[in-house]
């Protein structure tokens, strides 16, 4: 940036700032704890201040915030890089859901406050460390979103990553940042709790249809298919007419599960069947044309006969919990402490699959025992070690009187 005249020595600015190179038109006010402040025309002619920065801003972060308030490039800063991702292919490439979290990931930390006063996404990449991130990412765990922060950090290691393939950053500051442990906190009903629900869900299903205390028929059978099968809400809502076969219901899994076939039973041959009879009744209901391909035909759908979605499924299950948990005087039938989501079906499903750890590996298609154990939730029973019967009496040699512990 241009220069204008030279700038006379101001003793208050902060030592750490090189006043020789302080960009035309910012200004340091020691009033106060200190700020950096510009001047800029009001709407109604006169003129007023505003603060850019605070006294701890860096020489680089004040050149940063005049650049871009000047219309300069903001090349390099983390909204840059975060914004030629978002245009690129491999964002389009994502599943449309992981596209809708990353744009809610960049909201979020574009607009995060940094000490200096500014912005994180207005942070040059290059100058930022893996200390910054790891400090971002505790911080934010430390207010409750441990989740969260580890989010955080896997969607800026992965823009970062690929801006270095692309030429828009030179380093990747998120590279080598320890994510915060995450303790898993499912609440998995036991088998007393998971029928009482089935059973309301049922009842609330079968009254007319937005109607005070009615909830979507589909609900159980979600319920239902999530547990024999040991799906996910997700996994349950894309099955098709092409899953069914003769033998039984093929899964479709994700995050590199592997499926399984699951057997017929009477209750898995009713949930199926239910489904297709309000699939049916919905079709009637709208006229809406029936596929041809049995892969089209998802085998839940929601009231107007279009696939239920994972979001209206999702809204669904919270109403009926609420429901649930209400007053007894109310209808509801569990306390607070037994509510559950959709996602402990298939923790209820693989603790009750009868067998040992590998047959309960096979039915919830995990690739790993370790997985395995974080859905089973059944307390082993194990045997007592082998040995020869205690006699009660301690043998050795000596006095008695002298032979006690000392």
């Amino acid at each position: 940036m241009t220069r204008g005249r030279k700038r006379k020595h101001n003793p208050a600015i902060p030592a750490h700032v090189d006043q020789t190179s302080l960009p035309r038109g910012i200004y340091f006010d020691a009033s106060g704890k200190g700020r950096w402040y510009v001047r800029e025309e009001h709407p109604e002619g006169r003129t007023r201040t505003v603060t850019v920065a605070g006294p701890r801003a860096r020489l680089s972060e004040l050149h940063d915030i005049m650049e871009r308030r000047a219309g300069g490039s903001t090349k390099g800063t983390v909204s840059y890089v975060l914004e030629h991702f978002h245009e690129s292919v491999a964002f389009r490439d994502l599943a449309p859901r992981t596209q809708r979290d990353y744009q809610r990931y960049r909201d979020h930390l574009e607009e995060l406050p940094t000490k200096a006063g500014g912005k994180f996404g207005q942070m040059t990449v290059d100058r930022l460390s893996p200390p910054v991130i790891q400090r971002l990412v505790e911080v934010t765990a430390a207010k409750g979103h441990r989740t969260k922060a580890n989010h955080w950090l896997r969607y800026l290691r992965r823009c970062f990553r690929w801006g270095i393939n692309h030429g828009k950053c030179l380093t990747n500051p998120a590279a080598g940042v320890q994510e915060v442990s995450v303790k898993p906190q499912v609440r998995v009903p036991d088998i007393q709790t998971y029928n009482r629900v089935l059973e309301f869900a049922r009842a609330r299903g079968a009254r007319q249809t937005r109607t005070a205390g009615s909830c979507p028929p589909y609900l159980w059978i979600c319920m239902e298919l999530a547990y024999l099968c040991r799906l996910r809400g997700v996994e349950v809502i894309t099955l098709t007419d092409a899953n069914i076969t003769e033998a039984g219901l093929v899964t479709n899994r994700r995050k590199g599960s592997n499926d399984g076939l699951m057997a017929w039973s009477p209750r898995l041959r009713a949930a199926v069947d239910a489904a297709r009879e309000l699939r049916k009744a919905a079709h009637e209901r709208t006229g809406r044309p029936v596929f041809l391909k049995p892969s089209e035909r998802t085998l839940i759908v929601a009231e107007d006969a279009d696939a239920l979605r994972k979001s209206s499924l999702d809204s669904a299950w919270q109403r009926l919990m609420h429901a649930a948990i209400a007053p007894p005087e109310k209808g509801g039938i569990i306390t607070p402490e037994e509510r559950f989501g959709l996602h402990a079906m298939k923790h209820r499903g693989i603790t009750d699959t009868v067998g040992n750890k590998s047959d309960k590996q096979t039915a919830g298609g995990h690739r790993s025992a370790r997985m395995t154990d974080v859905y089973d939730h059944e307390l082993p029973v194990v045997a007592p070690p082998r040995g020869a019967e205690f006699s009660g009496e301690f043998s050795g040699g000596g006095d008695s009187e002298g032979s006690g512990i000392a």
